[in-house]
């Protein structure tokens, strides 16, 4: 709240009638929805109450659901996918760490009130990993490139805003000038962004995680898991360098593949003064 996250409601049936830091409280999201109408819900739920949750705040009109909980029964994903779907809300997640507007407000457990982190600025940054994210804009900010938003989309299987999803979402964001893509093994959504990729005009940098994964073992996420060819770090790797994309060895690497990417001017417009 004291980032700029306009909080109008919280929904606990056991704290129904209740304000908690001057926010009032109810007992389900359809009650606050008609008291105080918002557009976005975030899920501080546990895993056996996520769907009862997400399907209450999407049936109440949420345009965007963000779920922050890990290892929701896959029937319970479906489920909650299929609300979304017939009530054409956005999610993200499940198991993401947030989104961040740097400077405007965050929704999730993302740091981003440290401005040793975020600063406001052009690059949008896309990651299944939270902790990963948080590293990438890190050393964005210290080479004095700001981020125009960070999309943490989630480390399940089954997403319900994939890496693809999200690419387009800042294609078409006026802020955004160049994107980060954060990937890493398992699944084939990073190759379909490098489809999507393939025919944007702002450049795309990648960091794709676990090279030296061994074949079937999860790594970090669920959905971190490579099973024979299929998602894989050279995989992935061919599929973005094919559509053009810088792919980064390291994450040190990247402001400055960004900046050749904008031919040197990211920085020059983008500039920040850290505070010592």
């Amino acid at each position: 709240m004291e980032c700029g996250t306009q909080v109008v409601a919280g929904v606990n049936p056991k704290r129904a009638g209740e304000t908690h830091l001057g926010v009032p409280v109810y007992a389900s999201a359809k009650a606050a929805m008609a008291q105080t109408p918002f557009d976005v819900a975030v899920m501080f739920i546990p895993p056996a109450m996520a769907r009862d949750a997400a399907i209450d705040a999407i049936e109440a009109g949420a345009k965007t659901v963000v779920i922050l909980t890990e290892h929701i029964p896959a029937r319970d994903v479906m489920a909650i996918h299929y609300a979304a779907a017939t009530h054409h809300t956005r999610i993200i997640g499940p198991n993401t760490a947030g989104i961040v507007t740097p400077g405007e407000g965050f929704v999730g457990i993302m740091p981003g009130h440290n401005g040793n982190i975020f600063q406001p600025g052009e690059v949008g940054v896309i990651s299944r990993s939270g902790s990963l994210g948080t590293l990438i804009c890190l050393n964005l900010t210290r080479a004095g490139i700001g981020q125009s938003a960070f999309l943490g989309i989630g480390g399940d299987p089954m997403i319900g805003t994939t890496t693809r999803d999200a690419l387009k979402a800042l294609d078409e964001d006026a802020r955004t000038r160049a994107v980060v893509l954060v990937g890493e093994i398992g699944g084939a959504m990073e190759e379909a962004a490098a489809e999507y990729a393939s025919g944007m005009s702002k450049p795309v940098v990648s960091f794709i995680a676990g090279r030296a994964s061994p074949p079937g073992k999860k790594m970090g996420h669920a959905g971190a898991i490579v099973s024979g060819t299929m998602g894989s770090y050279e995989g992935k790797r061919r599929a973005l360098e094919a559509a053009g994309v810088a792919v980064a060895d390291t994450p040190s690497e990247i402001p400055g593949l960004l900046e050749a990417g904008l031919g040197g001017s990211l920085t020059h417009s983008a500039a920040i003064a850290l505070r010592a």
